[in-house]
């Protein structure tokens, strides 16, 4: 309210000077436009007091709707905290009970089925935290940037998908342009682009069924590179495309497949400190559609 008081100083002002230049008080000439110099001081202040109030007020608007999207992005920020401890919560807690039922039937069990039960849910906790690890040096290291050969690096990745042990159950295609010109490079840190597309491909192989085509496309698009990595596996129910990337969230995958729910987090975060975009497409029972988009390196 004091701010808003302090807007009519000039309107007092323009009235001082002006009862003071009628009440004889100093000479008061008539000015244009048949007015008096009082009552253009008058006129003068109360406008000057208008647009006074007029910038207080759309500051103070401003300011407020700054404070709400500050209160938004906090609530939006504590919430997604919050799901992130109960995820984490539900993924310690499936191998931690599984260990605990391991080493409960170390006695009742032959010794050699038991230990493989715990070493597998152990190996579980390693590479969560290993990728949690990942995921928070992600937002602090520097980047070693440098000239990438995408469609080299995708070929490295396809020989490797080849050489699984389930590769026989799949088809896999890789397309890359040869014509006019070969796929031009990129501008980032060859390992972490390695990983990001390595995980994307894995996902692919590993959700797909005995049967189903998996495809690795490239293509330029103006001044980015797009990489494409396509299935014909179960797809990905529609209420869970959004959630797709947030740090363990696992969505209705098939049962007996397992899988952190990181591999896509490490994706979104690698491919955002490239400046690059992720875009996913799918349908139940189709398919899904993994796009990665890449500043061309100049």
């Amino acid at each position: 309210m004091k701010r808003y008081a302090l807007t009519l100083l000039p309107l007092a002002l323009g009235l001082a000077l002006a009862v003071a230049l009628q009440a004889g008080l100093a000479p008061n000439p008539i000015l244009y436009a048949r007015a008096d110099a009082g009552t253009l001081l008058w006129l003068t202040g109360l406008a000057a007091s208008l647009l006074w109030a007029g910038g207080l007020a759309l500051w103070t608007l401003a300011a407020r709707r700054a404070a709400e999207a500050r209160t938004r992005e906090q609530a939006a920020s504590a919430e997604a905290h919050r799901r992130f401890v109960r995820r984490l919560d539900h993924e310690l807690k499936n191998p931690l009970t599984a260990i605990r039922a391991g080493l409960a039937n170390v006695a009742a069990l032959p010794g050699d089925a038991a230990l493989a039960s715990v070493r597998a849910q152990v190996d579980r906790l390693a590479r969560l935290t290993g990728d949690l690890r990942k995921l928070a040096e992600l937002e602090a290291q520097p980047l070693e940037e440098e000239k990438v050969d995408l469609g080299e690096l995708l070929g490295e990745l396809a020989a490797a998908a080849e050489e699984r042990p389930d590769a026989a159950e799949r088809r896999l295609h890789l397309t890359l342009p040869q014509a006019p010109w070969p796929l031009p490079h990129v501008l980032g840190d060859r390992d972490l682009l390695f990983l990001a597309l390595h995980n994307l491909l894995d996902n692919a192989c590993k959700y797909s069924r005995p049967g189903d085509t998996v495809e690795i496309r490239a293509f330029e698009d103006g001044a980015w590179v797009a990489v494409e990595v396509a299935d014909t596996g179960p797809g990905i129910a529609e209420e869970d495309l959004p959630h797709l990337g947030e740090e363990l969230y696992r969505g209705r995958a098939p049962s007996g497949v397992e899988g952190s729910g990181l591999g896509l987090a490490l994706v979104r975060a690698i491919i955002a400190r490239h400046g690059g975009t992720v875009t996913i497409r799918s349908r139940l029972g189709r398919g899904t559609a993994v796009t990665l988009r890449f500043p061309v390196a100049r």
